[in-house]
């Protein structure tokens, strides 16, 4: 429907669409400062306080995203602090680790670097939270920037742009990295994409273009033949770690699917390869832990300390910067699902 008829419905797109800022109020999360973005049926919250990154996830009602048992929370002294950073990983559709670290904590040379890094912790500056009318769509759009910056140290700035269209099922993530020191810096990123109950559930599907696939570890090496579906949940059991080798879009995109049958539902995302050549599956079936990580990243899940050894950490030399585009898109009813397993397989028979 075209904006003049829209406006003959409605006196106000907030009773439709809206970017409305908020803040929690009790617990660990009393203060985090969020955006509330509503588009139709799609509904879902920016973290203003926390790297703007992705929490709640939800269409028509269903729930896409992982929560973690510490829950929704804002920063905290559990942020930085090694395996106590476990204690502050909430989970969220997606949440940015690094810039200096991915994966597991270490120690460099004397300098400690915490679990995925501290830029998830980070809250943005130069906010803004909009809903306007460009070339006939009506776009709901948050964006900011997160510094990364030590006193003789790295001075790494990621500014941030999320954007929906109304009567669209797409969310775009628009990242631009820039150094703004006078050194090249170590850039590590991974996006950590964790999709939980109701649409991840026993049978659940993810559909990757894999070429082949290799374990983290020993607690993942004998799984490899299930890493594409969900099993149910079991007590004690240890998190699988996946490697994939993916086939990507002529284009140079990567694209997987989750996709959940019974429900008609499933969410496809899309991410750039080009400073993304990695790409990770955490997949947990433990009970009171069930959830389904999805991790586009520039450098392996081995971490930092793999790099530094092999001499081929990534770098970003001074005012250089690098984008990144990922896209989430809610896929409802048989034949969008249908179309998202002919996508991957014809990435797969290129």
């Amino acid at each position: 429907m075209d904006r003049q008829n829209l406006l003959r419905r409605v006196g106000n797109m907030q009773q439709l669409a809206y970017v409305r800022p908020m803040t929690y109020g009790e617990g660990r999360a009393s203060g985090l400062k969020a955006y509330e973005v509503k588009n139709g049926p799609l509904q879902y919250k920016v973290l203003a306080d926390k790297c703007l990154d992705v929490g709640e996830f939800s269409y028509k009602g269903v729930n896409f995203s992982f929560l973690s048992k510490p829950g929704l929370q804002g920063r905290n002294h559990y942020d930085t602090r090694g395996q106590e950073a476990l204690r502050s990983i909430m989970g969220g559709l997606f949440f940015t680790a690094g810039l200096e670290n991915i994966c597991a904590p270490c120690t460099v040379d004397g300098t400690d670097y915490p679990m995925h890094g501290r830029i998830r912790t980070t809250p943005a500056e130069h906010l803004r939270g909009d809903g306007v009318w460009e070339a006939g769509n009506y776009v709901l759009r948050t964006s900011g920037e997160m510094r990364e910056g030590e006193l003789f140290g790295e001075n790494l700035v990621l500014r941030r742009s999320i954007e929906t269209v109304y009567g669209s099922k797409t969310v775009a993530i628009i990242d631009e990295i820039e150094n703004q020191g006078f050194r090249d810096e170590p850039l590590m990123l991974l996006y950590h994409i964790n999709i939980g109950y109701p649409l991840l559930d026993e049978g659940t599907e993810l559909l990757a273009p894999t070429r082949s696939v290799v374990p983290r570890d020993e607690a993942a090496a004998g799984h490899e033949d299930k890493w594409n579906v969900m099993d149910p949940p079991k007590d004690g059991e240890p998190e699988y770690v996946f490697i994939h080798d993916l086939a990507y879009t002529k284009d140079g995109r990567g694209v997987v699917c989750v996709i959940n049958e019974k429900l008609g539902l499933g969410l496809k995302i899309g991410f750039t390869q080009k400073h993304l050549p990695y790409f990770m599956e955490w997949k947990s079936i433990a009970s009171g832990d069930y959830v389904l990580g999805l991790e586009p990243a520039n450098s392996s899940v081995y971490g930092r300390l793999f790099h530094e050894e092999r001499g081929d950490l990534h770098r970003l030399a001074p005012f250089a910067k690098e984008k990144n585009v990922l896209t989430f898109t809610v896929l409802e009813g048989a034949a969008e699902l249908e179309a998202a397993r002919a996508e991957i397989q014809a990435m797969l028979d290129r």
